[in-house]
């Protein structure tokens, strides 16, 4: 994804694929990678696949590279997320209810007794009948779909799963408009499901968060940087309400990437094996920029926070993730994977 304008020879680029977690607001620490990503310039990105806000990540940045170059990419993520905090779009439940009845500081408070009342006691189409989504509102403000699905040189993969059917359901660069995006990010206990061709859709998370499968049929490049902000591991058994309820979101929304990541390793022992050829299927090279100790203080309710501090720490916290990881790795891209993948998944 080289900037013709940028007077730096980037011939010596290695092409790397992203695949980017779905998390809310936690999202800006994903936001935080890509800035210095892009800032620091030595990796060309081939493809991009998200789900939730890494599908919201992947669509800015593709607006903004288009017209702007890898300046132009960070200044649309910028700008989106900056949108995003003071429309307080990830907040619905605090948008609608709390600035009437509640003071800043009771906010964060309230927020999540609502949140919980809400979700364990009715139904979005019961408490927002209108289907009324602040997050739309600046997804189609923020984002040019035009330019996006105009863009040749990335290729974007966007998750959603069929409510109906429960499958998952990928949506391309060439088709990409607003409710693509939101059907990746419908939560069903916040939101309506998004309807698209009368069929409807819910988080992409359920079934891919995020998909890494699209990543091996329709890209020639093996490395895969997979951008994580749900932790898998706790070192401590949840016992409160909430403690349980944030788990069990964490469990969920990683249980589809750690069986693709069983399912390539499976196949990589094969190739290495000689079971299988390479010639018939790419041997990818796994890597992981995760959120790990940086994010695993903050409770999945804090997904739901749009406050420009809490956005702008995760952000800082991403940034300094990504120079962690490409310092150590560089070396590696295009040579060998450096996630353990059976330590991954087992």
């Amino acid at each position: 994804m080289a900037d013709a304008n940028d007077p730096v020879d980037w011939t010596g680029q290695k092409k790397i694929s992203l695949a980017l977690q779905g998390g809310g607001s936690h999202g800006a620490f994903t936001w935080g990678v890509l800035d210095y990503l892009l800032e620091d310039g030595r990796l060309d990105i081939e493809a991009i696949t998200g789900t939730s806000a890494g599908a919201m990540n992947a669509v800015a940045l593709a607006d903004g590279y288009l017209e702007g170059g890898r300046a132009g990419a960070r200044k649309c993520l910028a700008k989106f997320w900056r949108s995003i905090s003071d429309a307080g779009a990830f907040s619905p439940v605090e948008r609608k209810f709390l600035h009437t009845f509640f003071s800043s500081p009771l906010q964060s408070m309230a927020t999540q007794w609502w949140t919980d009342f809400l979700t364990h006691y009715a139904s979005p189409y019961d408490f927002n009948p209108l289907n009324i989504n602040p997050l739309r509102d600046h997804l189609e403000k923020m984002v040019d779909f035009a330019k996006v699905r105009a863009l040749t040189e990335l290729k974007l993969f966007i998750v959603a799963t069929n409510v109906q059917t429960g499958r998952i359901k990928i949506f391309e660069g060439p088709e990409l408009a607003a409710d693509h995006v939101m059907a990746s990010a419908c939560l069903p206990y916040l939101f309506q499901a998004v309807e698209i061709g009368g069929v409807s859709y819910w988080d992409g998370g359920y079934m891919g968060n995020p998909a890494l499968f699209p990543l091996f049929y329709k890209t020639a490049c093996p490395d895969i940087v997979i951008i994580q902000i749900n932790p898998i591991e706790r070192d401590e058994v949840p016992r409160s309400a909430h403690e349980i309820q944030d788990r069990l979101n964490e469990v969920t929304f990683n249980g589809a990437l750690l069986g693709e990541l069983r399912a390539i390793d499976f196949v990589n022992r094969l190739i290495d094996s000689g079971n299988l050829s390479r010639d018939g299927y790419m041997r990818p090279f796994v890597h992981r920029i995760g959120g790990g100790s940086l994010l695993a203080p903050f409770p999945a309710s804090s997904k739901l926070d749009a406050s420009w501090s809490f956005i702008s720490k995760l952000h800082g916290f991403g940034r300094e993730a990504a120079k962690q990881w490409l310092d150590e790795t560089y070396d590696s891209i295009g040579r060998e994977g450096t996630l353990n993948l059976r330590m991954a998944y087992s």
